[in-house]
């Protein structure tokens, strides 16, 4: 088994290890080159989350499928001049919109969360802003993954005397025993004619990591 699947080879390309009996996923388009035996077969089901991942998806409009990566070799993966970082769970799950995964090791498995059972993370933004679905991505287990962001990605940690607000628009991903709830930063009157999620605040609590991008620009 390899440990670390995924090397940075710079701060837009992820260079990802294939060996015989693995194997990755990765977005559509996220191939740059590769070198020896390595196949690319399109994955509707996205990962080990079954028939409920794939509805999902088809829900969220995702379905676009991804990609089974297997072989033996070395590839190299990036999309659109995004910035790459990698992410290495340890039995974590990780919240991360779906738009933003670039690859993922099959160790990991995938699932679709509708995020108003949870107070919804991007629920409530995603449907007031951006005009898109309730659902996000779940990747649980142990393995690395490759998430893309703009201008580059923070950590920033949140543990239960400090919690952290988040704009919206500049979340990425978060992971840990993390509660969430969206509230408005400003009043109604600051609200009327703003398009941008500065209206919003996510406030992230307990223990955990959240990934915040260094643009909120959409992807």
């Amino acid at each position: 088994m390899c440990d670390m699947p995924f090397r940075e080879i710079n701060s837009k390309m992820v260079e990802a290890t294939v060996m015989p009996g693995q194997r990755l996923f990765s977005q559509r388009g996220a191939m740059l080159a590769y070198k020896g035996e390595v196949s690319f077969t399109p994955n509707i089901q996205g990962g080990q989350g079954g028939v409920m991942s794939m509805i999902g998806r088809r829900v969220a409009n995702e379905d676009t499928p991804l990609m089974t990566v297997e072989g033996s070799g070395t590839v190299l993966f990036g999309h659109g001049g995004h910035h790459v970082t990698v992410i290495n769970l340890s039995g974590d799950t990780l919240f991360v919109e779906a738009d933003r995964l670039l690859a993922f090791e099959g160790t990991l498995q995938q699932g679709t969360m509708f995020m108003g059972s949870q107070g919804g993370v991007m629920g409530m933004v995603r449907g007031q802003i951006s005009g898109q679905g309730l659902f996000t991505t779940t990747l649980k287990g142990h393995g690395s993954v490759a998430v893309m962001a703009h201008g580059g990605v923070f950590e920033v940690p949140i543990t239960p005397q400090r919690p952290v607000h988040v704009d919206p628009q500049a979340y990425v991903a978060h992971y840990g025993d993390v509660r969430n709830k969206l509230s408005t930063a400003l009043g109604w009157r600051d609200m009327v004619g703003r398009g941008s999620g500065e209206a919003f605040q996510l406030e992230l609590s307990g223990n955990g990591v959240v990934y915040v991008q260094a643009s909120e620009e959409k992807l």
